[in-house]
């Protein structure tokens, strides 16, 4: 099956030294043990994608300078994005609290850079998601017609950051104020499972990955709801915090999800939200012999008919 990674983290030695020395990350990565995490050049990290049929991935930027003096990656995203332009598809990281500053950078990062989405965090922002300084931002992400991921889930250990602002209630209400604009709950709203669900079922434009927290309590609502209810809502995400994409996709093939659905999570939800055509979105995609004798059979038959035969 080929795979769409709706938020990829590269783990280039300039990636992972840079959130190794991140004040704002140094209690995480104590945490988690992230000195396991190897470091692989990029054109490491894509011979192993296309070993694991992973066809493109979303990489998104992140800027918190204004709350935490973190400055923007947005260009290494950029650089990521034009290294292998089939492969990896960048988002704009952005900064609410720069005003239009931030717009400047989102529409010049869309129109002149080649960026395809919008990345927004309103845990490290230290506002709600429904913030008026965020309104400017999804308003211009509609005039460009682009997706934006919110960052949610508790981002353990971060300095400073109240759980509360990431919140999915208030997504629901820019869902509501910008019905056009297409978003994505990265990390499941976790731990406000049935919160999210509730969000994406009732909000044609909303969607969620479920990147860190697939066996966290009460996950397991995640997956009863994509069998039943939001089936073309979920997308797969290895965005779990310096865990590699390969473990990632060993943790999906645990999850107990329906053949059909299992397709929609890992490629076509992704695709269709990314307005991936069938060879964008599905490189590579070997058909089977029943399908490849029917697509012949519909050949000869429309060649004779036109030959009057």
């Amino acid at each position: 099956m080929n795979v769409i990674d709706f938020r990829f983290r590269p783990n280039t030695p300039e990636t992972v030294t840079g959130i190794a020395n991140s004040k704002m990350w140094k209690e995480l990565c104590e945490y988690i043990d992230f000195a396991k995490m190897k470091p692989q050049s990029l054109a490491e990290v894509v011979n192993d994608m296309n070993r694991h049929n992973v066809v493109r991935a979303v990489i998104t930027g992140r800027d918190a300078e204004t709350t935490y003096g973190a400055p923007s990656n947005n260009d290494s995203v950029i650089e990521f994005a034009k290294a292998y332009p089939d492969k990896f598809i960048g988002f704009v990281g952005l900064d609410p609290h720069k005003g239009m500053k931030a717009i400047e950078e989102l529409k010049a990062s869309v129109t002149e850079l080649g960026m395809r989405g919008a990345a927004i965090d309103p845990y490290l922002a230290k506002l709600y998601a429904n913030d008026a300084k965020y309104y400017p931002i999804y308003s211009k992400c509609c005039e460009l017609n682009i997706p934006i991921i919110f960052t949610t889930g508790p981002a353990t250990l971060v300095p400073g950051a109240i759980i509360d602002h990431v919140a999915p209630r208030y997504i629901d209400f820019v869902a509501r104020d910008f019905p056009d604009l297409k978003i994505v709950i990265s990390h499941g709203g976790y731990p406000w499972v049935n919160e999210a669900i509730t969000v994406a079922e009732r909000n044609r434009n909303v969607y969620i990955d479920l990147s860190e927290y697939e066996f966290s309590p009460l996950a397991e609502a995640y997956v009863q709801a994509a069998n039943t209810m939001i089936e073309d809502k979920i997308l797969y995400a290895s965005a779990h915090p310096f865990v590699d994409f390969k473990d990632a996709l060993a943790t999906y093939d645990k999850l107990d999800f329906k053949p059909e659905v299992r397709q929609k999570i890992m490629h076509d939800n992704a695709a269709g939200l990314l307005g991936l055509s069938a060879s964008q979105g599905a490189m590579g995609t070997v058909q089977e012999p029943a399908q490849v004798e029917n697509l012949v059979g519909d050949i000869v038959r429309e060649v004779l008919k036109r030959l009057g035969r």
